[in-house]
């Protein structure tokens, strides 16, 4: 195993300019990161002079097997940390051989958006907290939990320390340091309420970068927990009953919100996203009725409502913002299997684009 492990650690710059490039895409179910890895001549840092690629949809749930070819469009670029040295992680999207976005790419509808001009000149900030679980891989059951049994009930583990209360930190760390080397603008992480289940967060990232920062985040992760031989679960309510589900809570301002006077804008978001709460549930990720109850820090699904420092609100405003009258709000509602491109583009086209 040294052998292997040497294998893999060699640095490839002592013995030629050439790099590995692992190109990323989302398939078929919307959630499933597929990567496969090619040769280039040298270092690249620019997308646009990466080539484009191509893949087997049928084997992946987007095309026929007629006319399989999908082609990836290289748009974003971070470091690889598993290979590391010059070697790269390439964020695609996915095209037909026409040059048409297949159905399940959504980054390019909200590239649209977000190269609007009155959403350009808002900068739109992003903070993306993406809880999940972690399971035991034979049994599909939260890591730490006995199985076919339950653990103590939630309130120690929440940011909580020791072998009794979190489990997994090796994991967490490992994807913390990693996301870091990988250029990705990962800010924090911590043990969450359920026991076995953790969150990150991205940001604050401008527009369409916060989407490929959180993607390219849980590629990272779902490495790491292949590595780890654990199984990576961002279901929105993995255990039924007395336990908290999986968010994805998206934190979001504009540039008028963080001047002075922000806090009357902000306001008049809210109020619009109020008025659009049945559109945006219906794409914050599947599954979100069984979290979205109005229990364990969540309001009811078909009831908008907001509030300052409320965690039980649709929409929470933070005391600083509160006080300071300007600020950003977090849209609780997103659930953690969410597409963080719909999310990002549907809040600014609602909150700048739409006229009610």
């Amino acid at each position: 195993m040294s052998l292997l492990s040497d294998l893999i650690n060699l640095n490839l710059s002592d013995s030629t300019e050439k790099i590995i490039a692992e190109y990323l895409w989302i398939g078929g179910s919307g959630l499933d990161i597929r990567s496969k890895a090619r040769t280039l001549s040298g270092p690249v840092s620019d997308p646009a002079k990466l080539p484009k690629w191509n893949y087997d949809g049928s084997s992946t749930g987007q095309a026929p097997g007629q006319d399989s070819e999908v082609i990836l469009y290289p748009q974003a670029i971070f470091r690889d940390p598993f290979r590391r040295g010059n070697n790269i992680l390439v964020i695609c999207d996915a095209y037909t051989p026409a040059g048409e976005p297949i159905p399940t790419n959504k980054r390019c509808d909200a590239a649209k958006i977000f190269s609007h001009p009155d959403v350009v000149a808002e900068k739109p900030w992003y903070g993306l907290e993406q809880e999940y679980t972690l399971l035991q891989k034979d049994v599909k059951w939260p890591l730490g939990w006995p199985i076919g049994g339950y653990p103590g009930p939630q309130g120690p583990y929440y940011c909580g320390i020791g072998v009794d209360k979190a489990f997994g930190r090796d994991i967490v760390d490992a994807h913390y340091k990693a996301c870091l080397y990988a250029g990705i603008n990962i800010s924090g992480i911590n043990g969450e309420v359920m026991p076995g289940q953790w969150e990150f967060q991205v940001g604050p990232s401008v527009g369409i970068s916060a989407g490929d920062e959180l993607w390219a985040a849980r590629y990272i992760l779902e490495r790491i927990t292949e590595v780890a031989g654990v199984v990576l679960s961002f279901d929105p309510k993995p255990i039924q009953g007395d336990w908290n589900g999986a968010g994805a809570h998206t934190n979001y301002s504009t540039e008028s919100m963080r001047n002075e006077g922000g806090y009357e804008i902000i306001k008049k978001a809210i109020e619009k996203l109020g008025l659009r709460h049945k559109e945006h549930i219906a794409a914050y990720g599947e599954g979100n009725e069984r979290r979205l109850t109005g229990r364990h820090e969540t309001a009811d699904i078909n009831t908008f409502k907001w509030g300052v420092a409320d965690r039980g609100a649709s929409i929470r405003v933070g005391r600083d913002t509160e006080k300071e009258g300007k600020g950003y709000f977090e849209d609780r509602r997103p659930a953690s299997n969410m597409d963080p491109y719909v999310v990002t583009s549907m809040i600014a086209e609602t909150t700048i684009l739409w006229k009610p």
